[in-house]
């Protein structure tokens, strides 16, 4: 699917506790269904929805990433999130990079989990306006993309939201599921790549 986008650049924005595959094809299908010239992977500095228990350092987090995506040109990692302090709001981070890339069209992947939850973020309209969003179907949920009343968004916007919504390559990978098996001395070969296994291995992340 190629939607003609030019100097498109994706946002995944998350705690990457840690970054894992399914970010990764994530932002491989972005890249290859909106034809985005690049995806930046901003790691936050403390999310505004979940709480920081667990979370890891974020230089821990940043080089995990950064390990993940070497030698890929597709992808970056930026640290403003994490420079910014404090909780880490999507209209900021839209709005530095915006700055940064002026010529740029901005999208900002999320998780068909997260979409219900857009209305619910910090100055949503405004963020709505400065950039798209593009959803991928999270794998366990229902079938097919939310009612447009489920979004609680006025007009256009749920249409405008849904049609930029993707359900294909669907991975269950969890980041908590992947610190629950290093806290039981389970592998996660498979589930990581290999260079944030052994990164998280020799910082011993995650271990009880």
């Amino acid at each position: 699917m190629n939607n003609g986008v030019k100097n498109g650049i994706g946002i995944l924005g998350g705690t990457f506790n840690p970054v894992h595959i399914g970010h990764l094809i994530v932002a491989q299908s972005a890249v290859e269904t909106f034809d985005l010239s690049k995806v930046v992977f901003i790691p936050c500095a403390q999310p505004p929805h979940k709480g920081s228990s667990g979370l890891a350092a974020a230089r821990h987090r940043l080089a995990m990433i950064e390990a993940a995506i070497e030698g890929d040109l597709r992808f970056e990692v930026s640290d403003m999130e994490i420079k910014r302090g404090g909780v880490s709001y999507a209209i900021d981070t839209v709005r530095e990079l915006r700055q940064v890339h002026p010529e740029s069209n901005v999208y900002f992947i999320i998780g068909s989990d997260t979409l219900p939850e857009l209305h619910l973020w910090k100055d949503a309209y405004d963020l709505l306006k400065l950039c798209a969003f593009v959803t991928f179907a999270r794998p366990g949920r229902n079938a097919g993309p939310p009612r447009p009343e489920d979004l609680h968004l006025d007009p256009p916007w749920p249409a405008e939201l849904l049609k930029c919504y993707s359900s294909f390559r669907l991975v269950d990978i969890s980041s908590s599921d992947i610190r629950y098996r290093m806290a039981e001395g389970m592998s996660i070969r498979y589930l990581v790549p290999p260079a944030v296994e052994m990164y998280i291995a020799e910082h011993r992340l995650y271990v009880k």
